[in-house]
This record gives C-alpha cells, structure tokens and sequence, in this order.
C-alpha cells in the first residue's frame, strides 16, 4: 500500500516530463525482476551456515564430549584395533567375528577407563559407543557402502560391519573425554 502510495505521487510530481515516468517505470521493473531472481535462486552462504552449525547447542555438547589425545594414547589404541581389524579379516570363523568384536568391546572399555579414572564412566561409554557404533555400521552396510571385493565369503558382511565398528570404537575410546 506504502509503495503503491510513493509510486502515485512520484507520477503526479512527474507528471508532464514523459522521460522521467519511462525511467520510474523501467526502475520499478528492474526491482521486481531483481526480487523475482533473488527468491528464485537464493544465495547461500556456506560460511555462515556452518558457523550457524557449530554455534548450535547440540554440536557444542558433541564436540565438548572430545578432545586431541596424546601420542601415548593414540598409538596404543591404533595398534590395538588394527591387530583387531587384521585378526577379523584373516581368521572369519564360522560364527562371524564375535571374539574380536569382544574383545574390542573390552579394549573401549579399557582405553576409556585408563582415561577416566571411572569405571562406571568407562562402562558407561564403552557400552554406549560399542551400540551405537554396530548399529550404525550394519546401517552402512546395508543401506550405504557396496560390498567390498576383498571380503569374499558367508561371513563378508560381519567382517567388513566389524571393521566398521572397530573404526567408530577406536574414534571413541582414543577421542571422547
């Protein structure tokens, strides 16, 4: 209504000088035609939007829950779930990989405890990474990564879920605080 106002007594002040009424015309085109554009293909800031992300509560508490280990550390836990990840490819048993998914469990639990100083903590943690790091690599399996060429056999999918598990427990018990 405001606008329709301004453009009324901008004719009337114009009112014999037809140049002026072609350029007041051919400027209000240009804007509408601008807004059109700007709505139609919106300019996304990429910056600002993961600044936006990181500043959000959720990702703070995430990122507050990990920290850079020392060497030490994450030396003794690489090794611990390679010799893992190796024992899991080279000797696939029967049943699937279930000693060295236990055994990663308690390696979690172990890492995160030396850490910690808190058993209840360490318990807490491991078996709360060790859930949501097999669910989340039987949701890749199926869902996301195709079959990998190497792991050939009945057993390729636990195989190749346990090394993804390993990958995620490793990530847990080497970075959370």
């Amino acid at each position: 209504m405001k606008f329709k106002l301004q453009e009324t007594s901008l004719f009337r002040n114009m009112a014999g000088h037809k140049p002026s009424i072609d350029a007041i015309e051919s400027a209000h085109d240009k804007i509408i035609m601008q807004k059109f554009y700007e709505r139609k293909n919106p300019k996304i800031n990429v910056k600002k939007k993961i600044r936006e992300v990181r500043q959000s509560r959720v990702v703070q508490a995430v990122i507050t829950r990990f920290q850079t280990p020392s060497t030490k550390i994450l030396i003794k836990t690489s090794i611990a779930f390679v010799i893992l990840g190796v024992l899991t490819v080279l000797f696939p048993t029967e049943e699937g990989p279930t000693l060295q998914v236990a055994l990663s469990l308690i390696a979690t639990m172990y890492f995160i405890h030396e850490r910690l100083k808190s058993k209840l903590r360490a318990f807490l943690y491991g078996a709360a990474a060790f859930i949501f790091s097999w669910l989340l690599g039987t949701f890749l399996m199926v869902a996301v990564i195709p079959p990998i060429p190497i792991l050939k056999g009945l057993r390729s999918f636990e195989v190749t879920t346990s090394l993804i598990t390993y990958l995620l427990l490793w990530v847990s018990s080497t970075y959370v605080k």
